[in-house]
């Protein structure tokens, strides 16, 4: 559980995220309903579809109705990927939730069980994102709006240091909205932890970044395993030291190496023989370190798993 984020701090996760088509809502930052209950601690953030499509839904989050006064939501999202900043503090966009379906997002589990019985305030606990869309069948979200959505929600996530296991959707908090909002939130829980696994510089088809942690021990490991003893061709290159390749390629923590999102075997191969040889020192071990390396490429169709924890072949 966190304290909720300022005014201030909302703006600048947004705009880190890569969220720039912000309106801020005359008021914003003091539109909510403190005064009838808590707000906070929060630990989750839940996705809403606004059932309904048109201009006037701004101002519509931002007031509410007699019924229900608002604000409705802290942000509402348009269709044309434009985010308006409705509400800061308690909303009125969540209302009683399942205990299960809490418990769930609070302790981020991967599982998101059919919620019981509203037992909770959902209100206290949860920021509340509306995403303009009828929920009809069908009714797709434009890859823009989209986008955004997913970016608001890992703002929130990486802000408090949460997984994406802490989004939820507002059918799975309670009975009452079953399908609210229409899209696989596994995917989209999927796609805000993708987010949250890269840099906040980071978008999608992005394949040209290099990792900011280095390689671990036992990543350089594997990775010294499979490219030198490919078929055979290299049992132990350094004379008289059994195993001592592994020994260099564990020493070379600090090099970062990023194999994992090496477009080619070829650029994959590079990337560690010259890893390698900057961890051996100068003489003929090191020559022939690298020439047989360069052998076994030229002689044999190496399959790299980029995926050095088990993943695919390159």
């Amino acid at each position: 559980m966190a304290a909720p984020m300022t005014p201030d701090q909302w703006l600048k996760a947004l705009r880190e995220e890569g969220v720039t088509d912000i309106v801020e809502m005359p008021g914003w930052r003091t539109n909510n309903r403190n005064h009838v209950a808590a707000w906070g601690p929060v630990h989750a953030t839940m996705v809403h579809h606004t059932a309904g499509e048109g201009s006037g839904l701004p101002n519509f989050c931002f007031n509410g109705t007699s019924d229900l006064p608002g604000p409705l939501c802290h942000d509402f999202l348009a269709r044309s990927g434009r985010l308006y900043l409705v509400g800061n503090g308690r909303t009125n966009h969540a209302g009683r939730v399942a205990s299960n379906a809490y418990d769930a997002v609070l302790n981020e589990r991967a599982t998101h069980p059919k919620p019981g019985p509203d037992a909770l305030d959902g209100n206290t606990v949860s920021y509340g994102l509306e995403v303009e869309n009828s929920g009809a069948v069908g009714r797709d979200w434009p890859a823009k709006q989209y986008d955004v959505a997913v970016r608001v929600e890992a703002a929130r996530c990486r802000h408090h240091g949460w997984s994406a296991d802490s989004v939820w959707a507002h059918k799975e908090a309670t009975r009452r909205k079953p399908v609210d909002p229409r899209i696989p939130m596994d995917q989209f829980r999927d796609d805000v932890a993708e987010r949250l696994a890269h840099d906040v510089s980071w978008n999608p088809g992005d394949t040209n970044q290099e990792e900011d942690m280095p390689i671990t021990d036992a990543d350089a490991e594997k990775i010294a395993r499979k490219v030198l003893t490919i078929d055979g061709v290299i049992a132990n290159p350094v004379s008289g030291t059994d195993n001592s390749h592994i020994a260099l390629m564990t020493s070379a923590r600090n090099i970062e190496i990023v194999v994992r999102r090496l477009e080619t075997k070829e650029a994959a191969q590079t990337a560690v023989i010259t890893a390698l040889a900057s961890k051996v020192g100068s003489g003929d071990d090191t020559a022939e370190i690298v020439a047989a390396v360069q052998k076994a490429i030229a002689d044999a169709v190496i399959k790299v798993d980029v995926d050095i924890n088990g993943g695919g072949a390159a």
